[in-house]
């Protein structure tokens, strides 16, 4: 029987090890990975979500060492209690996503939300105001196996600091799998929560009720920016504009993060024309406005501007030449 077992994993063995060895997993729509069972409920999701009609070496490209890992894994009887990716194999699954998502991709890849784990966490500004923790990682390195001191050092506010991986040093911290979840069906936004190791699907989070002092904030009943809230969301007593909050108030409050926000990046530019014309009732070109969106310097955040912030003492041009009303 040992024989027999040893022949068998011989035998898959070099299946594996052998360029387009996977090619036999392939083949019957991927039905044959689930003969390692354990691979049966990754395989059912896939089957109902919107990419199953794409291969699974599409997205997942095999690589020996890997593969005989698993193999001998297996045969060993050593099973995971749920299958995950390994943050190499979450970097090179993000790179995949390009082809098809070109489009979201472009985007995603020139905003922010692209940053490197060098960009975030050898921030001086930032370390030298704000001690660096193991809660960083949960919006800022989600995939990353380890606590904050294995990734960076010192863990003090005096650097200079150094990323211990420095493989990963120019990676992306928040690939797109920290958002989308490949094996769901539509949508595929969901959270990658890291302490559970599990995508949470967007339906499933909730949106915070925020306050302005002891004022309920009007919030937009889009369920799409729960995903936002999970990083930006207010810190002291759910007030709104504390930690990394930006809750629309005055003229924009109860407006969607996406209203203004584009899906894949945080780009918000010439998002005011979705809303107001070029020029507004009064004459003013809104994009010109003394607002953050306008100027960085502002010190009216457009976040949480009022009327008042750029209109006062002007006279809307539909009335000033108006009569004056009667008594």
């Amino acid at each position: 029987m040992r024989l027999l077992a040893a022949l068998i994993g011989a035998a898959l063995a070099a299946i594996l090890a052998v360029p387009g060895g996977s090619l036999y997993f392939e083949s019957g729509g991927g039905k044959r990975c689930t003969s390692c069972h354990e691979m049966q409920p990754n395989f059912d999701a896939w089957h109902t979500s919107s990419h199953r009609n794409v291969s699974c070496a599409k997205c997942h490209e095999g690589e020996s060492i890997t593969n005989l890992k698993r193999a001998a894994a297996h045969l060993r009887k050593e099973l995971p209690e749920q299958i995950n990716l390994a943050s190499k194999q979450v970097e090179k699954t993000n790179e995949l996503c390009e082809p098809c998502h070109h489009n979201e991709y472009a985007s995603w890849k020139a905003s922010r939300h692209s940053a490197t784990y060098s960009r975030i966490f050898l921030d001086q500004k930032h370390n030298t105001k704000h001690m660096l923790m193991d809660d960083c990682l949960r919006c800022h390195g989600m995939y990353f196996e380890g606590g904050i001191r294995e990734l960076v050092m010192p863990v003090a506010r005096t650097g200079p600091w150094t990323i211990t991986h420095p493989e990963i040093a120019n990676t992306a911290s928040m690939p797109c799998l920290t958002c989308h979840e490949m094996h769901r069906a539509k949508p595929s936004l969901a959270f990658y929560d890291r302490r559970t190791e599990r995508h949470v699907p967007v339906a499933d989070l909730s949106i915070p009720a925020i306050r302005e002092g002891e004022r309920p904030v009007r919030m937009s009943p889009d369920q799409r920016q729960a995903l936002c809230y999970q990083c930006h969301a207010p810190t002291a007593g759910m007030q709104v504009g504390t930690g990394d909050d930006r809750t629309g108030l005055g003229v924009h409050e109860g407006i969607s993060c996406l209203g203004c926000h584009k899906e894949h990046g945080e780009s918000a530019k010439e998002s005011c024309k979705t809303c107001h014309p070029k020029m507004s009732n009064c004459g003013l070109d809104v994009e010109k406005m003394d607002t953050t969106f306008f100027s960085k310097n502002s010190k009216h955040n457009v976040h949480w501007v009022k009327c008042g912030d750029c209109h006062a003492n002007r006279k809307s041009k539909r009335y000033e030449n108006s009569a004056p009303a009667p008594d």
